[in-house]
């Protein structure tokens, strides 16, 4: 399997002597938005860019629905990437679904990850008792039988919301013409399997030190998503964007791009004393 194919690749930075970091978008997006991050860390890392199979200019033939019926189908690739391409411990930054397949795969091989920024991340979209996760179960059945019926009528319509960003229209419909060009049967696939998932467990487990990016108004994640991340995620930061919407690193680069260097920046904590 030629990786480069699969995913479309595509590496940024001078890379010789560079720390990897590598960045994976979120549902119905592709590679491109990261075009403001990428060239602002392209200086001190070597910048990895994909795109998820189904997605963007992957290779549409690679999609099999059996791998992709749980997101440890694009955990496995972004592990095998990360082999192909990476220098050391990788630096992964995941918007969305993709903070959850950061999630999975680090918890896999922890050795292979110095950290994860997770952009917009929601382990469990459907509320569950005292956890709050924005959507209740008819939602989300009504969400996907939309899709199911309509993809390019649901498409057009929950782009813009899920964007936000009221005083850039112009992202809502980048977002909206980037969902339509989604094969519209993967994208159904895609949502059930996003939106069904429940992954509260591999959050707590993670040990990699974790920035968590919340938007301060997200559809998606809305706050309390963040605040219980935060909580079971045992090496986590927390810093909420004053963001409408569900893609800082679009509609807020600069706080994006900020919150992220400070992290990055951050001195390792002291290691515990002996007992």
């Amino acid at each position: 399997m030629n990786l480069n194919t699969r995913n479309n690749v595509r590496i940024i930075g001078d890379g010789d002597g560079l720390p990897t970091m590598i960045m994976a978008h979120g549902f119905g997006c592709d590679q491109s938005m990261w075009r403001h991050l990428a060239p602002e860390f392209a200086g001190r890392y070597r910048v990895i860019l994909f795109d998820l199979v189904g997605s963007g200019g992957s290779d549409l033939a690679a999609y099999d629905r059996q791998k992709y019926s749980s997101l440890q189908g694009y955990a496995d690739d972004l592990l095998e990437l990360i082999d192909a391409y990476a220098s050391g411990p990788v630096i992964f930054v995941g918007h969305s679904v993709s903070a959850t397949i950061g999630v999975l795969a680090a918890n896999l091989a922890p050795e292979k990850f110095a950290a994860q920024i997770l952009v917009g991340p929601s382990p469990r979209y459907i509320d569950d008792g005292d956890y709050r996760g924005g959507f209740s179960e008819d939602d989300i059945a009504d969400l996907l039988d939309t899709m199911q019926a309509n993809y390019l009528g649901w498409s057009s319509t929950m782009a813009p919301a899920i964007m936000g960003a009221p005083d850039q229209p112009h992202l809502a419909e980048e977002l909206t013409n980037s969902f339509c060009r989604t094969d519209p049967a993967i994208a159904k696939h895609f949502a059930r399997v996003t939106f069904l998932s429940d992954h509260r467990a591999d959050f707590a487990r993670s040990t990699t030190p974790a920035l968590i990016m919340q938007c301060s108004d997200d559809l998606i994640a809305p706050m309390e998503v963040g605040a219980f991340m935060h909580r079971a995620m045992r090496d986590s930061t927390l810093v909420v964007i004053a963001n409408h919407g569900h893609c800082p690193h679009l509609s807020a680069p600069d706080a994006s791009i900020a919150a992220m260097q400070a992290f990055l920046d951050a001195p390792a904590p002291a290691p515990a004393p002996a007992q």
